[in-house]
C-alpha cells in the first residue's frame, strides 16, 4: 500500500495559525511520557495531510527547559506523523547570517542539560546515529520553497543547542564561534533526538532574530528586538511551509537516508530481559520493532 504523507511541523503560533489550511480541526492525545505542550492541530494544506504542534504551547508558556519533548514527539508519531518540519528562533554566531534570514541547519551540539533526552533506558536500551541528524529529503523541499519565495536562506550550518532560558554570556558566545557553530538556539534538543528514534526524518528552519551578543555593534540581545524580528519571521516562514509542504506531495517518499528503519539496528537490551512496563510506552515509538 502507497504511504501517505503526513507532516508534523512544530513551530509557534504563525505557523500555528497558517492561512490556507483546510478541514482543520484539534485532537488532544494522551502520551504515556506526559502532557505534550498542546492540542494538536489537523489539517490539509495544499492537498497533503499536516499536524501542528506549539512547542511551546499557545501564548507562550512554556520555556524550552520546559517542554515534554518526549510527549510532543511521541503524540506526533500517535497522530500518524511521517515526517518533521521543526521551525524555531535562534541568534545568529555568524556575520554572514544576518537576523531576518533562515539557516537550514545539517548538524548539532547539544549542551542542554536538564531534560529527558531518549525514550529508552534501563529494561530497553537503545543507540541511534546521530552522525547526520537531518533529512536531505525535506532540506531539498525547504531549500526549493525558500528560492521560490525569495526568502534569504542558507543551507547547511551547526546549532548549538543550549539550556536557556538565559541568554549566552560574551565568553559562552565566543566559545561557540570558536567551535564553528553557526546559529544558537534553546528547542531543537533533543527534539532532533527523539524524533530519530520515533524513526521519524526530522528537518530544521532556524529563523535568525538577532546576533546574539558576540557582535560588538549589536550589544547584548534583548526581547523587545527579538520579537519584533520574530513577527516578521514567522510571515516568512508560513510562506515556507506553504510552498515546501506540496513539494513532499501527498504520496510519500522515504528518506533518502533509511531513517524509517532506524531501531532495526539499535536495539541492545535482548528481549528477553526488556522492561515489560517500558515496552508499553514505547508502543507508538518503537512498536514495530519491539512487536516483531
Amino acid at each position: 500500500m502507497t504511504e501517505r504523507t503526513v507532516l508534523g511541523i512544530i513551530g509557534g503560533s504563525g505557523i500555528y495559525e497558517m492561512a490556507g489550511l483546510e478541514n482543520v480541526r484539534e485532537v488532544t492525545i494522551a502520551s504515556p511520557w506526559g502532557e505534550p505542550s498542546d492540542a494538536l492541530r489537523l489539517g490539509t494544506l495544499k492537498g497533503v495531510d499536516v499536524v501542528f504542534l506549539a512547542r511551546h504551547g499557545r501564548g507562550h508558556v512554556l520555556s524550552p527547559s520546559d517542554i515534554n519533548y518526549r510527549a510532543n514527539i511521541d503524540a506526533l508519531k500517535r497522530a500518524g506523523v511521517t515526517d518533521i518540519i521543526s521551525v524555531s528562533a535562534c541568534g545568529s554566531l555568524r556575520e554572514e547570517l544576518a537576523p531576518g534570514s533562515f539557516v537550514l541547519v545539517d548538524q548539532f551540539i547539544d549542551r542542554t542539560f536538564a531534560r529527558a533526552k531518549s525514550f529508552f533506558g534501563k529494561g530497553c536500551v537503545a543507540h541511534v546515529s546521530m552522525a547526520q541528524p537531518i533529512c536531505p529529503k525535506l532540506v531539498d523541499a525547504l531549500a526549493a520553497a525558500a528560492h521560490a519565495e525569495a526568502i534569504t536562506c542558507h543551507r547547511g550550518g551547526t546549532y548549538l543547542a543550549m539550556e536557556g532560558p538565559q541568554f549566552s554570556s560574551l565568553a559562552e558566545s565566543q566559545l561557540y564561534r570558536s567551535w564553528g557553530c553557526d546559529v544558537i538556539g534553546m528547542t531543537n534538543m533533543p527534539e532532533a533526538k527523539l524524533a530519530r528514534e520515533a524513526e521519524l526524518p526530522y528537518a530544521s528552519v532556524a529563523m535568525i532574530t538577532d546576533y546574539d551578543c558576540w557582535h560588538p555593534s549589536h550589544g547584548h540581545v534583548e526581547v523587545a528586538a527579538i520579537l519584533q524580528v520574530l513577527r516578521a519571521n514567522a510571515e516568512k516562514a508560513a510562506a515556507l511551509i506553504r510552498r515546501a509542504t506540496p513539494l513532499l506531495g501527498p504520496t510519500r517518499t522515504p528518506s533518502p537516508l533509511g531513517i524509517e528503519r532506524t531501531l532495526d539496528s539499535a536495539l541492545i537490551t535482548a528481549p528477553t530481559a526488556r522492561d515489560p512496563s517500558l515496552v508499553a510506552k514505547l508502543d507508538a515509538v518503537a512498536g514495530r520493532v519491539l512487536r516483531g
